[in-house]
């Protein structure tokens, strides 16, 4: 559709790389915040623009270039650091896929109302599949309903203090992180748009870490929830 319009398209891939190679599947411009997955580390700022030598060298030419007049460059000791992390990024998201899809399935068993789409029942889970790179999971974000947004906030300060991870709205980190969206991330989209985008007010965003235990994580999860079933 954007080519046939004369239009480039651009795809951001922070939230799933290794998994996803959008300019394979036809986009001409790919980004990515590094600041999540790919750096992992939760102690940079940093951004990534991919496309073909023509266009990248059109954003850095000395007389015009966007990059070049605007400045965005990287200093040398992060890019270094940054760099360094990638060596284990594809290692890192099968684990952060492995866990999600642990918990997923897990909620599942306990009738917790999850969104994951490495599921079948997930609305989008043959699309996906169908455009995925093969070996490195479905992705580390995960999500459960909580009905309100007050108890889904009582809930995650519970698991806080427990030690499931910290209430932060970040992705991507070796930690698990977890935040409310309709209250934090998406919390400049009128409440009844979110209500048509059917993002209950309830919803706890979750960006699994690496947690070498996962089921002794779920038992907290649940008895954070556990606490106001009651």
């Amino acid at each position: 559709m954007a080519h046939a319009a004369g239009a480039k398209l651009i795809v951001d891939n922070t939230f799933t790389p290794m998994i996803f190679s959008p300019c394979r599947l036809g986009a001409d411009v790919t980004v990515y915040s590094m600041t999540k997955y790919i750096n992992g580390t939760n102690d940079c700022v940093a951004g990534a623009i991919c496309g073909s030598a023509e266009y990248i060298n059109s954003l850095i030419d000395v007389n015009d270039g966007t990059c070049m007049l605007l400045g965005p460059v990287l200093d040398p000791m992060r890019s270094a650091s940054i760099n360094k992390n990638l060596h284990t990024l594809h290692i890192r998201m099968k684990k952060h896929g492995e866990n999600a899809m642990y918990l997923a399935k897990r909620f599942k068993e306990v009738g917790f109302k999850y969104n994951y789409p490495g599921l079948p029942e997930h609305p989008d889970y043959e699309l996906f599949c169908s455009m995925m790179n093969e070996g490195y999971g479905f992705g580390g974000m995960i999500s459960i309903d909580m009905g309100t947004a007050d108890r889904a906030s009582k809930i995650m300060e519970l698991m806080q203090q427990k030690g499931v991870g910290y209430l932060a709205v970040s992705l991507g980190y070796f930690k698990t992180l977890f935040s409310n969206s309709g209250k934090s991330t998406s919390s400049e989209v009128p409440e009844d748009i979110q209500r048509e985008m059917g993002m209950s007010e309830g919803l706890i965003r979750f960006s699994m870490g690496l947690d070498n235990d996962i089921e002794a994580t779920f038992q907290l999860i649940k008895e954070s929830v556990d606490a106001f079933n009651k």
